[in-house]
């Protein structure tokens, strides 16, 4: 088909325009999808949901609760510790035997002062605000208590009580025959006890003290089975 000139000219602008709406098109297309991409990295950004929130602030589980109550309990009980028995109050000491749970248990035996080992009673001494006369016995001392104990050798037992509450008095006590010695530093041996812990005439020691002639015998009977 021939065309004049006037309709090959028509022809060929709407060519160039169809061709540049392409080209217009496909640009528009192009920045979109730029624009697009731009977005969907932004939405990626960390969110918390409404839900998260709110778990996240809800209140303490039962767990948590008894955590804290038990972190209260014993934050309490080392504050009332700090005291010594005159200075607790009565609401205090009743504190700490109501929740102390081994101070409980230990007063709960049953046992008498001379039935107890001498870490239950170590014990008691520190969490009652008493001194701690048993800290002032070596590890070995303590375990001869404790054989003192086991076998119902209750005066052998008081008697080393006795040279505990000896030693927790100072580095200054009497001994026999107007001697002095510092007893923290003064073993316990069959010859020590006669000449320094034991006290004279023996009418005159406390009574505890007065099973200190057993204990100093015990410790010769097993110095000599060695």
């Amino acid at each position: 088909m021939k065309l004049d000139s006037s309709a090959a000219y028509l022809y060929s602008n709407q060519r160039m325009q169809s061709s540049n709406s392409a080209r217009s098109a496909t640009s528009s297309f192009s920045a979109s999808s730029s624009a697009g991409a731009g977005s969907a990295v932004k939405q990626d950004s960390v969110s918390i949901s409404s839900a998260a929130w709110a778990a996240f602030n809800a209140p303490a589980s039962g767990t948590d609760n008894a955590s804290k109550k038990s972190n209260s309990i014993e934050e309490r009980l080392a504050e009332i510790k700090k005291k010594d028995a005159v200075s607790r109050t009565a609401e205090e000491s009743a504190y700490v035997r109501e929740h102390d749970k081994r101070f409980a248990e230990i007063a709960a035996s049953g046992k008498g002062p001379g039935e107890l080992t001498a870490d239950e009673i170590s014990y008691m001494q520190k969490a009652g605000g008493l001194v701690n006369t048993f800290a002032h016995l070596s590890s070995a001392e303590k375990a001869l208590y404790d054989k003192a104990v086991a076998s119902g050798d209750t005066q052998a037992a008081a008697g080393l009580s006795q040279i505990a509450l000896t030693r927790s008095g100072g580095h200054m006590a009497g001994g026999a025959n107007g001697t002095t010695y510092d007893p923290t530093n003064t073993e316990i041996t069959a010859a020590n006890i006669e000449k320094y812990f034991r006290c004279k005439p023996p009418a005159t020691c406390p009574r505890p003290a007065r099973g200190l002639p057993i204990v100093a015998d015990g410790i010769d009977r097993r110095c000599q089975k060695v």
